[in-house]
């Protein structure tokens, strides 16, 4: 019996301890959850790091405080909150909730807020919204470190209204702002937003093109890596030996391809922009232009994602806008094949802005747009500096499609892809060989000299191996890609000679 007591003692003891460690862990999840006010990942119902979401280029003009010096530690706190303040807005405009004011805003600001929110939404308006850049100065910051003043200054960026879901107008803004945030729970919150000033943004003058108008050159991949010319498998001897080949067929120009995920996005990787810079070293000792091709592989084009586009813009633009064989920009390629799934006004917008960043970067060399087809050239073309189109129709109408472009503007175009593959496989019904290939090239060069167009053919070589996610899984179109090449892994195909031998060559 006695034995039996102590054992009922011990377990009444176990479970007293346990319900006790029970309600001190519950409790202190309480106080952690309260203390968690300052994560803005989770604020933003958000999983990725700050990086990935919202990037517009951000100039500090002045910290300067004679009350209290701002620590490097807090300016970069109160850039982040303060961004994540405008993001969290544009995605409650955008979609009309309250989502994320709360903890990004005071409760007055949260009033202003919200009305606009309540009263677009009874309107059934819509606001899509971004900024681009933001140039920031310090007017005041506490001496116990709780209060800090801002004057944003020529705060750019796009903004699109719809009602009803039917898009009605959209505005580029220049503005002016002070702001005030207060430090609540460790979160710089808004207290007060006032705009202070309206600006006509600048418009940018176009850009002579300078040596389009003599453009002959081809577009161009490694032999053995098709449309991944900056792996680290890619040796200066190969861009030698491929460089020689074409200047040795008196071609002046090359365009290449930059990946947006290749190199790295919003976060450009440096070993990527060291390869660039070597494949424009040794264009440049083989006396060959380049036109770079950015974006390649992008497709999302949305307003949210701008200020990600326009950073990695400024990481390649600004690392190699003054290398002397840079010849001009292509924004993207091929943007017009998105219109039907990304919608038309979608991507023109981005493309219409990005652009407009561009030449915020680079005001000496000429942009221009990748279209596939010359239907698609005149799209943008008052924002461009050139007009390029591709052209892989049937070749007796190409005369008649270059001479419409020529009617429809005043500025100098660029047949920026056109080719033929020596290809008829067992995919194909009607398709060519090599000769079909060198005449094809015969009849092109005949229409370029009469008609004076400056062109770029597709491309140096056959590829062994198509990447799936360039022209998908079906036989008759990989096929096909993998032999548009004027030589072989046997050597030269007879077009190689053709060109070679075209009676049109440069002075």
């Amino acid at each position: 019996m006695k034995k039996n007591k102590i054992l009922y003692r011990i377990f009444i003891i176990a479970v007293f301890i346990f319900l006790n460690a029970g309600v001190i862990y519950g409790i202190s999840q309480v106080i952690a959850y309260l203390n968690t006010g300052a994560d803005s990942s989770k604020m933003l119902h958000l999983d990725v790091a700050r990086t990935d979401y919202y990037l517009p280029d951000v100039t500090w003009v002045s910290i300067d405080n004679p009350g209290r010096p701002m620590e490097a530690a807090n300016q970069q706190k109160i850039e982040q909150d303060y961004l994540d303040a405008w993001y969290v807005k544009n995605l409650a405009l955008e979609n009309n909730n309250i989502d994320g004011i709360y903890d990004h805003y005071t409760e007055t600001a949260r009033k202003k807020v919200n009305a606009l929110i309540e009263y677009n939404a009874a309107q059934n308006i819509s606001i899509q919204s971004t900024t681009l850049s933001h140039h920031v100065t310090l007017n005041f910051y506490s001496a116990d470190g709780t209060v800090a003043v801002l004057t944003d200054r020529q705060v750019t960026g796009v903004e699109k209204i719809y009602k009803d879901h039917v898009f009605v107008t959209q505005r580029e803004f220049n503005e002016d702002y002070r702001i005030i945030l207060l430090l609540e729970d460790g979160f710089w919150r808004v207290r007060h937003f006032e705009k202070l000033a309206v600006h006509q943004n600048t418009t940018i003058a176009q850009i002579a093109p300078v040596g389009i108008e003599q453009m002959q050159g081809l577009n161009y991949y490694p032999e053995k890596h098709p449309w991944d010319t900056f792996n680290d498998s890619i040796k200066e001897e190969t861009l030698i030996a491929d460089f020689k080949i074409i200047k040795d067929l008196n071609l002046n120009t090359i365009r290449i391809f930059i990946g947006y995920e290749d190199f790295g996005k919003a976060e450009i990787d440096d070993l990527k922009l060291n390869r660039l810079n070597t494949l424009l070293d040794q264009a440049q000792k083989a006396d060959l232009k380049v036109m770079i091709t950015l974006f390649d592989f992008y497709g999302d084009y949305d307003m949210n994602n701008w200020t990600l586009t326009n950073k990695h813009l400024k990481g390649i633009v600004s690392s190699v806008k003054d290398h002397p064989a840079v010849l001009c920009w292509d924004i993207k390629n091929e943007p017009d094949l998105d219109f039907k799934n990304r919608g038309k006004d979608r991507v023109l917008s981005w493309l219409s802005q990005t652009i407009k960043a561009l030449k915020q970067l680079d005001s000496l060399h000429p942009v221009t747009i990748g279209w596939s087809s010359h239907k698609a050239a005149l799209n943008l073309k008052d924002d461009v500096d050139f007009i390029s189109y591709h052209y892989y129709q049937d070749l007796e109408e190409l005369s008649s499609a270059h001479n419409t472009l020529k009617k429809s503007t005043i500025k100098p175009i660029v047949l920026q892809e056109i080719g033929l593959p020596s290809y008829d496989g067992f995919w194909t019904f009607n398709g060519n060989d090599k000769e079909d290939q060198a005449l094809f090239y015969k009849q092109l060069l005949e229409t370029q000299k009469r008609d004076s167009i400056n062109y770029l053919f597709w491309t140096l070589y056959d590829f062994d191996n198509i990447p799936q996610d360039v022209a998908g899984s079906l036989p008759w179109r990989k096929n096909k890609q993998a032999y548009f090449g004027i030589m072989d892994s046997t050597g030269i195909k007879p077009a190689y000679n053709v060109i070679k031998n075209r009676s049109s060559r440069l002075p």
